[in-house]
């Protein structure tokens, strides 16, 4: 295992399209990067679930102060959902509460695409990072304990029904900022009358930002515990895999 002989603080900035897997959260994923990189500061621009994989924008040093601004560009998803059964979370990690039958075709499914895209009030779900009197909502959802959440204005630019086998539905969807695909899937559901839980879901991009850019963990850490590198190789063959700043700024203003 390489280590490093003091703790290194580095002043770097610059931005790392992770490919996030599934399985951890996104703050633990957070405190592992860092491990690798040693930022002096760093921080992740839209949080993705435990069961998500994709794109998660880690910002590091004065990209930091600009992570705003990635949190209102646009993202695209591919979201696999599974119709007829409901459950708490919205997903698959959660708790069922419902089994219904299904009883569809694909033109009452159709319909039901239709009418969720545009401009619509979305309500955020329960078992989210949303914070209520200092505390995240899932940890009043974990006691039984329901909090009023106000609905928030979301737009669904694009809404495609990729494959449908038996129960299970794949869908591409491109949305704005503040989107809970758990809870389009869960309202979807809902709508066709058979309830529905995302069993799998993957951002694709965010802004103009493109799945082909990002870089996955194990990447990072083949260079990171590579014996033919010292610490300082290491450390430059790991920048080279940041886009500069100045990206964020042209993107921050194409969205002005």
């Amino acid at each position: 295992m390489k280590r490093y002989k003091n703790k290194l603080i580095r002043d770097i900035s610059g931005i790392l399209l992770l490919d996030k897997p599934k399985g951890i959260s996104s703050g633990s994923l957070l405190n592992k990067i860092n491990k690798l990189f040693c930022a002096n500061k760093i921080g992740h621009a839209g949080t993705l679930d435990p069961l998500a994989t994709g794109m998660l924008p880690i910002c590091f040093g004065k990209a930091t102060k600009f992570a705003k601004y990635l949190l209102n560009y646009d993202k695209r998803y591919k979201v696999i959902a599974q119709l007829g059964i409901s459950t708490d979370t919205f997903d698959s990690d959660g708790i069922i509460v419902r089994v219904s039958s299904v009883q569809l075709n694909n033109s009452k499914l159709e319909q039901c695409l239709e009418s969720f895209r545009g401009v619509k009030n979305q309500i955020p779900p329960m078992f989210s990072s949303l914070k209520y009197r200092g505390l995240p909502l899932y940890k009043y959802a974990r006691k039984g304990i329901i909090i009023p959440r106000k609905p928030r204005i979301v737009h669904i630019y694009n809404l495609n029904l990729l494959k449908k086998t038996e129960n299970i539905i794949e869908l591409d969807v491109r949305c704005s900022k503040g989107t809970y695909i758990r809870s389009m899937i869960n309202d979807i559901g809902e709508n066709l009358g058979c309830g529905a839980h995302v069993i799998a879901l993957r951002r694709l991009s965010v802004g103009k930002y493109v799945s082909s850019s990002m870089i996955n963990i194990k990447t990072l850490e083949t260079i990171f515990y590579n014996d033919s590198f010292d610490d300082l190789e290491a450390f430059c063959k790991l920048d080279e895999l940041l886009i500069p700043m100045n990206s964020i700024m042209l993107e921050h203003i194409k969205y002005s």
